[in-house]
């Protein structure tokens, strides 16, 4: 493991040696159960090998327990319980508090990552600079293949890398948080992941939490570096359901309402600003391939245009929604105090884990 990083004026820390990355994973529902197995061995198999996996369970003793079981044997997997309140963000904000390395990486838990990962992740770091990088996450569709209607342009629905987002390894506004990586400072400086936004075991499939935190971190260290490296790719495990036009609606929207709750925290102009390109560019572009397609008799290229302009007002509607209610009730989410800055406390104290930084 690294030791103390030193820090420059910026408030950035300096050094060139490579960090070691704690992964976490952050599980709730032992439906996911070989698919919880496969990411954690994926991580071992990593050609850069990951310091820890955690796995933190949300509020489900009985999956808990069964993991326990499952990995005792194991020193290099930690189960640990959501320690705040039920939700991803809770939940991810635990995996920080507990991960012992310099970097903090989070896999989905219905994901795989490929053999180089972590590898590509470290290797952005040699930038002091760099504060987080996520990477390209693949659909694995369960019918085998992608649904004729649905469109790349979209992908951010099923949790993956849509059409749009530059190639390479370029700077960006903010990670995807299933295929990402920070510095543990990232944390202390900007605090954790909000609650109260994104997945909390509810039927609505709200998101953007890491969005928000990304924004923040930029503002409390402006000069802040993130990137995304499309050579770390995860393979995301797509089920039939998400595959249908219902899930479609349903996601669309959410992320509309999602999107609200940002801009109401970080002001629309940096909450929607990657958000514009993509609704004055990207969409009216991916529309177009679709008449395109359908004029040449390719199929779907009707379909993919109609769920381009459907996602786009739905997702519109639901942001409108979202403002509503926010300027009523005034609020949205709550953001936690640094959980790395927490832990790194504990241990001056001599009650931590030998190792943190």
């Amino acid at each position: 493991m690294t030791g103390p990083a030193a820090h420059d004026r910026s408030g950035l820390p300096a050094g060139p040696a490579l960090p070691d990355v704690s992964v976490v994973i952050c599980v709730y529902t032992e439906e996911r159960w070989e698919d919880i197995l496969a990411a954690v061995a994926s991580v071992r198999a990593q050609s850069r090998p990951a310091l820890e996996t955690l796995l933190v369970v949300d509020h489900n003793p009985v999956l808990r327990e069964r993991l326990e079981r499952k990995y005792e044997d194991d020193p290099s997997v930690r189960v640990l319980a959501n320690a705040g309140p039920r939700g991803l963000s809770a939940g991810r904000n635990t995996g920080i508090a507990e991960a012992r390395a310099e970097v903090v990486a989070f896999l989905d838990d219905d994901a795989v990552a490929d053999r180089d990962w972590l590898r590509w992740f470290t290797e952005a770091y040699d930038d002091p600079r760099v504060m987080a990088v996520g990477g390209r996450t693949e659909p694995a569709w369960a019918s085998g293949r992608r649904p004729a209607w649905f469109p790349e342009e979209f992908d951010w629905v099923v949790g993956c890398t849509y059409r749009g987002l530059p190639p390479g390894r370029v700077r960006v506004r903010n990670v995807l948080g299933g295929n990402a990586s920070f510095r543990r400072t990232a944390f202390e400086a900007a605090g954790g992941f909000a609650t109260g936004i994104g997945r909390d075991g509810d039927k609505r499939p709200l998101g953007c939490e890491e969005t928000e935190l990304c924004i923040r971190l930029s503002r409390a260290l402006p000069a802040a570096v993130l990137l995304i490296d499309d050579r770390a790719v995860i393979h995301h495990r797509v089920p039939a359901v998400r595959e249908r036009f219902g899930y479609f609606r349903t996601r669309t929207y959410a992320e509309g309402l999602s999107k609200a709750l940002v801009a109401r925290s970080v002001g629309a102009d940096k909450g929607l600003e990657s958000e514009r390109r993509y609704a004055t560019r990207v969409l009216p572009a991916g529309v177009a391939r679709g008449l395109a397609d359908a004029v040449r008799g390719r199929p779907g290229g009707a379909g993919r245009a109609g769920a381009i302009v459907a996602g786009a007002l739905v997702t519109a509607a639901g942001y409108a929604v979202g403002t509503a209610r926010t300027r009523r009730s005034g609020g949205g989410f709550v953001i936690p105090p640094s959980p790395a800055a927490r832990t790194t406390r504990r241990d001056r104290a001599g009650e931590g884990t030998a190792g943190h930084v």
